[in-house]
């Protein structure tokens, strides 16, 4: 599978499980036996920072999937409702391979909340799968300067990295995504690819 192969999966992957992240906080929303019914409901942001708190202490790769597809998952809501349709859209776009039309939501994603780290990132997805890594990696680095955390921003960065063969660096980016989420599988095998690599080229 090529990188931008990768990247389209990454990207309709994100899209598919949608509907994971709402049935998680809805869920966690319902009143437990014995609690008060006032619970208040969990903005985007907050489940965001819980699954980061549970990825630092997972123990296993099993979970580690799991709490980063619903990580993937919440990294489309925003907190704006007109912000999530307007990246639900060019979700969309992106599935048909319509990049003109995914651009174009997007370059509106931007401009109506540049404050938020996935709109950036939507964006840097599509200008990778459409051939432009130089836009892609400008968007990248805008997402991290919101949110360092950002999983896919660091996987999307390391994937260019790779393709222009600094491989030195793009290791560098999987293991501060290792170190964010410990036994991720796709972290993990990249990283291990690339240190092989290198200590082949410097014997």
């Amino acid at each position: 599978m090529t990188l931008s192969q990768i990247a389209l999966a990454a990207a309709l992957a994100a899209f598919a499980a949608g509907g994971a992240w709402a049935a998680a906080t809805t869920q966690s929303e319902v009143p437990q036996e014995g609690q008060a019914e006032t619970v208040a409901p969990k903005t985007p942001a907050d489940f965001r920072e819980e699954l980061y708190t549970r990825l630092a202490g997972s123990a296993d790769s099993d979970e580690t999937e799991g709490l980063v597809g619903l990580l993937f998952a919440s990294y489309g809501r925003t907190g704006s409702d007109t912000a999530d349709l307007l990246l639900e859209r060019a979700h969309k776009a992106i599935a048909a391979q319509d990049y003109a039309a995914a651009g174009h939501i997007l370059d509106a994603a931007v401009a109506f909340m540049p404050e938020r780290a996935e709109t950036w990132n939507a964006r840097a997805t599509l200008r990778y799968l459409d051939d432009d890594p130089d836009g892609s990696m400008a968007d990248i680095a805008q997402t991290l300067k919101r949110e360092p955390r950002h999983l896919g921003a660091l996987m999307g960065m390391a994937s260019i990295l790779e393709t222009r063969d600094k491989k030195k660096e793009a290791l560098e980016v999987y293991h501060r995504a290792l170190a964010i989420a410990p036994h991720w599988k796709s972290a993990e095998e990249r990283a291990a690819r690339l240190k092989a690599e290198i200590a082949g080229q410097e014997l």
